[in-house]
């Protein structure tokens, strides 16, 4: 990397890279749940499993109550981590495919870097947005190898891209959030205040639906493991990276999920690895690391 990174950057690059490891395995998981669950209730049920580990932890730690200041953009948060994003994403992997779903998903680490710089007026570079739209390119040619053209209709690809605003969204206001308390602190609270409208959401969705789906032990897993993983543990480490290493180029690593979501597509959905996804896939990675390579160039408005 042409910049050498300060100690808190390089940490905020691994945590960035951890976290984005959690989120990969989102969307193959949600396919498994929907095996067994309305979608609707997959979505509501993630805040709801995350809380039961949020809860017992905030306690333990004796975390302070959260400051008044502070609930609007918990709020904010909220609306796109524990329902925008789960909540439109599952209604559209009812429709259509993962892959499809990541043809659209490709453009996320963008908008992210977009809505970050007009948040917080710093602006990377030209050679930032060149490598990251490059990048978004690759993602979107990589995607459609994978069969993403397919499956489309206007609802589907609306539902997708709503999610993806709503993500990057959150992803952008939760970051801020970690200037005033530690990353896994703002996803506890986030997923806390969440429960008066998920539990009972949940337990209603499940109540008017379950009779339509047989139960499959593979499918519960699914659920279990996007509650934990990917709605709260993953976001430990992701809210750091991008505090540490700024959210619009830790936003960049980002585009290393379609990768790792191929890679557990492959194994848990039994999807095929072609030449041509490999050979996207390096092209990827060197866009991400010529998006960070200036990462201590960043100017303000």
């Amino acid at each position: 990397m042409a910049t050498k990174l300060s100690k808190v950057q390089r940490n905020g690059l691994f945590c960035a890279f951890l976290g984005v490891f959690a989120f990969s395995l989102s969307l193959p998981f949600t396919k498994l749940a929907l095996k067994s669950f309305d979608p609707l209730f997959t979505a509501f049920a993630r805040p709801v499993i995350a809380a039961l580990l949020a809860i017992p932890l905030m306690l333990i730690a004796k975390v302070p109550q959260l400051p008044r200041e502070l609930w609007r953009p918990t709020a904010f948060t909220a609306g796109g981590a524990v329902f925008g994003w789960p909540i439109l994403i599952a209604l559209a992997l009812q429709r259509t495919t993962s892959a499809h779903v990541s043809v659209i998903a490709a453009v996320m680490p963008l908008v992210t870097a977009i809505i970050a710089v007009i948040k917080h007026r710093k602006h990377p570079g030209p050679s930032f947005w060149i490598a990251s739209t490059l990048g978004t390119a690759l993602l979107v040619a990589f995607s459609i190898s994978r069969g993403g053209s397919s499956n489309s209709d206007l609802l589907t690809d609306l539902l997708i891209f709503g999610a993806v605003i709503a993500s990057s969204y959150c992803y952008v206001e939760g970051a801020s959030l970690t200037s005033f308390m530690p990353g896994w602190q703002v996803i506890s609270w986030v997923v806390v205040v969440s429960l008066p409208i998920a539990l009972p959401a949940a337990a209603i969705v499940y109540a008017r639906t379950h009779s339509e789906y047989s139960l499959h032990g593979d499918a519960l897993f699914g659920l279990l493991a996007i509650g934990i993983s990917s709605m709260y543990l993953g976001f430990f480490a992701w809210y750091r990276g991008l505090r540490d290493f700024g959210v619009a180029h830790g936003s960049q690593v980002q585009q290393l999920q379609a990768i790792m979501t191929l890679g557990w597509s492959a194994l848990l959905l039994g999807e095929t690895v072609t030449v041509t996804m490999v050979l996207s896939a390096v092209g990827i990675v060197a866009c991400v690391l010529w998006a960070l390579s200036n990462v201590n160039k960043v100017k303000d408005s």
